[in-house]
């Protein structure tokens, strides 16, 4: 994709890790997972890595310990937009789109298990419910997960929402189209 496409900062990369926090972690084996992860960032808010935890059945733990190498693939907003959006007869229908694409090395951190479902659960319980109210399961729980940080080594994001429109083309989907969230980050892209 051209640099048309590309997120217009670190800020917009995280967002979208924020807003939409399960990914695919693939290993090179071609053993894949959906699994929400939290970003860790630099001092300049670029991703360097992604923290997150697994069952220790999952085929993933026996492939990324024999080799760390692998893909982390986030899917953003995403939606068709159709024809009868816009005004112009001539116009073809597009899907839009934001997705991130990371190449990691993934390091299994058992000691730091429990902090990783700790901050998963804060990010996505907002403090309305606590791990505490598992009582001894939670400890049951624990021996079974290993958490990991999975580093990134290389990375390709892709915005697709709306930049090559016209500006009334562009004006006339947002007003129309039926996923209000999409229409949103596809306003942040102008």
């Amino acid at each position: 994709m051209s640099s048309r496409f590309e997120p217009r900062g670190a800020a917009e990369i995280a967002q979208l890790i924020a807003d939409y926090p399960l990914a695919w972690l693939v290993s090179r084996a071609f053993h894949a997972s959906p699994l929400p992860l939290l970003a860790e960032t630099d001092e300049c808010g670029a991703v360097v890595a992604l923290f997150g935890h697994c069952a220790l059945r999952n085929a993933l733990v026996a492939d990324f310990r024999a080799d760390p190498h692998g893909l982390i693939l986030f899917n953003g907003p995403a939606g068709y937009v159709p024809t009868a959006l816009l005004s112009r007869p001539d116009w073809a229908p597009t899907w839009n789109y934001a997705v991130l694409r990371f190449t990691v090395e993934v390091e299994f951190i058992g000691d730091e298990t429990r902090d990783a479902i700790e901050q998963l659960v804060a990010k996505m319980e907002g403090g309305t419910w606590s791990t505490a109210s598992l009582g001894p399961r939670y400890e049951k729980m624990l021996d079974q997960i290993i958490a990991f940080r999975a580093h990134v080594r290389s990375a390709e994001h892709s915005f697709k929402l709306g930049q090559d429109e016209s500006a009334e083309g562009f004006a006339e989907i947002v007003a129309g189209h039926s996923d209000r969230t999409l229409a949103k980050w596809m306003e942040g892209q102008r």
